[in-house]
């Protein structure tokens, strides 16, 4: 149902040209692939930043709380939401 998009004539037109620039522009790239030239998801080789894992001092209770606006029995107290009733 999500892909059923009520369009006007007039949206329809303007996205008839929309998609033939796009259609031609996967094309345009498509002539330039060559097997060895590998797919991309980025332009610039990226990689991701890892540092080692280690084992730190946990917080405690009372600084975990400290800072939040409302606390009850150890926990953060928040308002009721989707019509819960406490």
């Amino acid at each position: 149902m999500l892909a059923r998009i009520q369009l006007s004539d007039g949206e329809v037109t303007q996205l008839t040209g929309q998609l033939d620039a796009i259609v031609d522009n996967i094309a345009k790239v498509a002539q330039v692939a060559t097997p060895d030239v590998a797919a991309t998801s980025h332009p610039i080789a990226m990689s991701n930043v890892y540092r080692p894992d280690e084992v730190g001092q946990p917080l405690t209770l009372e600084q975990v709380l400290q800072n939040a606006p409302d606390a009850a029995d150890g926990r953060f107290r928040v308002t009721a939401i989707l019509g819960e009733e406490q």
